[in-house]
């Protein structure tokens, strides 16, 4: 019995572990994205803090919603940006996981190559997000990101 129970709870220890190590953000328990600002009318994120290839993951208040986003700089090099959910599955607040060079739905499983996002919308795509480099920044407008509240 006590075999068992200590089984259960090692399970559960390691689980917390994976999560925590992954940053939570594909068992969508943990506070993954970073807060970010309007400067003027814009949110403008340093090329530095997001030229890695990772997946970034950030959220403004907009109007009362905290509206998702993600940044990832794809294998051709381009910065891209999209809301961290989609037209299909946005109602399940799961939003994407990156795994190398795709994104994927935490949903519905199905994957996105990063090359893609910005360049294909619809679906279960990552529903992109205007944004420009400006010197040393990403710049995000704030008018392109208030529509996305809808999706949260």
């Amino acid at each position: 019995m006590y075999r068992k129970m200590f089984s259960i709870v090692m399970v559960f220890v390691i689980s917390f572990g994976v999560m925590a190590a992954s940053d939570g953000h594909a068992f969508g328990i943990f506070g993954q994205h970073k807060s970010v600002s309007a400067v003027g009318d814009e949110v403008r994120i340093p090329i530095k803090d997001i030229d890695d290839g990772d997946a970034h993951y950030y959220e403004y208040e907009g109007g009362g919603t905290d509206i998702k986003f993600f940044v990832v700089k794809s294998s051709d090099g381009v910065l891209r940006a999209a809301f961290d959910a989609c037209d299909v599955c946005f109602s399940a607040k799961k939003g994407y996981t990156q795994d190398g060079d795709f994104m994927i739905c935490n949903n519905c499983g199905r994957r996105f190559h990063s090359s893609q996002i910005n360049v294909v919308e619809g679906g279960c795509n990552p529903a992109p997000l205007h944004r420009e480099m400006v010197g040393d920044n990403l710049v995000i407008k704030i008018e392109d990101i208030l529509p996305g509240a809808r999706f949260f």
